[in-house]
């Protein structure tokens, strides 16, 4: 197929796709001029990268069908009970529609819904709705979190000026799609903590850390899911703190990506994930750390435990900039193999134009270590409960990403219950 003809097929896609969502705005009323210019680039950006396929350099590993294809928005559903990892104040949203009665504020924190920041001059919104999403497109066309800038309604504008801890929940049920679309603002020595459970069909997230700001993102995602594209855009600043977890087990498909840029020196940005796939889900992390600023540390740890069909994708990339000298950048992708038709699908990169650097990045797949079951069982120890213990130390390496002890073992938690369920 000629590139002309593939890029009619993607334009094609892409206008079917707008044409099957609404167009923004309620009851008659018009946006803020600065929300529908953002949408009209949005709008633009996707038109001219066109709906992914999977001929895409950066889709080539995963089907992108399940998530272009036109659907209605879904409907209302009522709302189910809510796991809370930790004790903390909850924003709720259930198919992509705030629940004002079932969320409360933290202190330290200012939140409005997005569907309210788009119809005012707020600051925080105009400055970073979409804004962070245009640059994460500068070396990937990321088409499918253009879209969502282009049309979701709902989502978070938040502020941290102090210390705060927030659930947010987000569940979908239903056919159709839901879309996110959240702006977080952690505000100079602020530091906030962001549990995220379930999952809408898109989300976006955009972060942006003032200088020595703090900002720690435990994700979880977990059971029977329809497909789901979540995308997380961070901007950090001088001395800023970024650590981001997401534990993904099982569901159709899942797309997480997440896009960093270090504008600021002496910043940490750190990214780690858990893998557990069974029967034919399918996993995708898709990783872009920028090094724009000197003496910034990042670190990408994403760690496969993958049976029956299932399969895993993690493709991570570190581009250090001309000038972004001292760069400490590390990137460790493993992947273990429970049975012989699991898949792990790996593209690691490195893109450095810095020579006072030190960047790496390794990936091993296999089964797990023979030696050590026969030690275990040597000793009287089942061999489902002799996997277990083998899982656990292997996942731990990326779980110990997480800087709160509690949270950590609520990840755990979660793998041990994965794997005594298989």
């Amino acid at each position: 197929m000629k590139r002309a003809q593939l890029q009619d097929i993607k334009r094609t896609g892409a206008e079917k796709l707008l044409a099957a969502l609404p167009m923004p705005g309620h009851e008659g009323a018009a946006e803020a001029g600065w929300a529908r210019e953002a949408r009209a680039k949005a709008r633009a950006r996707f038109l001219e990268a066109g709906a992914p396929v999977k001929r895409d350099e950066y889709w080539k590993y995963t089907d992108p069908t399940a998530l272009t294809s036109p659907l209605s928005v879904v409907g209302e559903a009522p709302a189910g009970p809510v796991e809370m990892l930790a004790d903390a104040a909850m924003a709720r949203f259930v198919n992509g529609r705030f629940l004002a009665d079932q969320s409360t504020v933290p202190d330290g924190v200012a939140l409005i819904p997005l569907s309210d920041a788009l119809y005012q001059d707020l600051g925080i919104a105009r400055t970073l709705f979409g804004v962070l999403e245009e640059a994460g497109q500068e070396k990937v066309a990321r088409p499918l979190a253009a879209l969502n800038t282009a049309c979701a309604t709902e989502g978070l504008v938040l502020q941290a000026t102090g210390t705060a801890t927030l659930h947010l929940a987000q569940d979908h049920g239903g056919e159709g799609v839901s879309l996110l679309h959240h702006l977080i603002r952690v505000e100079t020595g602020a530091e906030l903590t962001l549990i995220e459970t379930g999952c809408s069909s898109n989300t976006v997230m955009e972060v942006d850390l003032a200088e020595g700001a703090s900002f720690h993102h435990i994700r979880v995602q977990e059971g029977t899911r329809e497909a789901s594209a979540t995308h997380l855009f961070a901007r950090l600043g001088a001395e800023a703190a970024f650590k981001s977890f997401t534990l993904t087990a099982d569901g159709a498909m899942t797309r997480n990506e997440v896009v960093i840029e270090f504008t600021g020196n002496d910043a940490q940005g750190h990214i780690a994930g858990a893998v557990l796939g069974r029967e034919t889900s399918h996993i995708d992390n898709t990783v872009f750390v920028t090094h724009g600023a000197e003496q910034c540390e990042s670190r990408q740890v994403f760690k496969n435990v993958l049976s029956d069909r299932s399969a895993a994708v993690f493709q991570g990339k570190i581009f250090v900039r001309e000038g972004a000298q001292k760069t400490d950048g590390y990137q460790i992708s493993q992947a273990v193999l429970l049975t012989d038709g699991a898949e792990f699908l790996v593209k690691p990169e490195l893109e450095i134009y810095a020579d006072d650097v030190a960047c790496s990045h390794g990936s091993t797949t296999g089964a797990l270590d023979e030696t050590s079951l026969f030690y275990l069982r040597a000793r009287g120890v089942p061999l489902k409960d002799a996997e277990a213990m083998l899982v656990a130390a292997f996942v731990d390496e990326a779980i110990a990403e997480i800087a709160e002890d509690d949270l950590a073992d609520a990840m755990r938690a979660h793998v041990a219950r994965w794997m005594d369920a298989r």
